[in-house]
């Protein structure tokens, strides 16, 4: 072979060595190119799942907080209704106290008359009376002669001189009768206090 087939031949194996580095270096290239956008795709899809499951965190405590919120009104509710049932019938019992006065004053007196059949007829029509106010959760509140004073549950009209000295700030007489409907004091029992 010459020599300018020999260099010939040199070039071309020169160009084809150097065509198959640059084919290898462009793979390199396009893979990386590839590898670096598949990561980026990677992180883009990684940050919308975290953005995802972010949002359902933030849907998933407000539901909760919202049904929290749901069971407190009802719980609420049911209780304002019970009080409501309890308490319903208020006006009536309120009306009623003073009849229930007028039967106790009326007792007193037949007591002191000689007419026995009246009596038993009355303290019948006053019982079967008080006992259906009672089934209906009226209630006498009760205060005798002698108990300390409570601001919260006694109302005094006046202070007169303690009788004896035990009485001193003590309830003395009670004038008016209490009563409560179930745990609601409906009238405050009128009392005397002693000084």
């Amino acid at each position: 072979m010459t020599k300018k087939a020999n260099d010939k031949d040199q070039n071309s194996v020169k160009d084809q060595v150097e065509e198959n580095i640059d084919k290898a270096i462009d793979e390199v290239e396009n893979e990386q190119a590839e590898k670096a956008e598949d990561n980026d795709n990677a992180e883009e899809e990684i940050s919308e799942t975290d953005k995802l499951k972010e949002e359902v965190q933030k849907e998933k405590d407000k539901f909760l907080r919202l049904f929290a919120e749901f069971e407190n009104f009802k719980k609420r509710t049911s209780k304002e209704r019970l009080e409501l049932f309890k308490t319903a019938n208020q006006e009536v019992m309120i009306a009623m106290l003073p009849v229930l006065d007028d039967f106790d004053r009326a007792l007193i007196e037949i007591r002191k008359t000689e007419d026995k059949n009246l009596l038993k007829g009355v303290e019948l029509i006053h019982t079967k009376f008080s006992e259906t106010l009672k089934n209906k959760g009226l209630e006498p509140v009760e205060v005798n002669k002698g108990d300390a004073f409570d601001a919260d549950i006694h109302e005094a009209i006046t202070q007169i001189p303690a009788p004896s000295d035990d009485l001193r700030g003590k309830i003395v007489d009670v004038v008016e009768q209490g009563y409560k409907l179930g745990e609601r004091i409906i009238r405050y029992p009128k009392v005397v206090t002693g000084k």
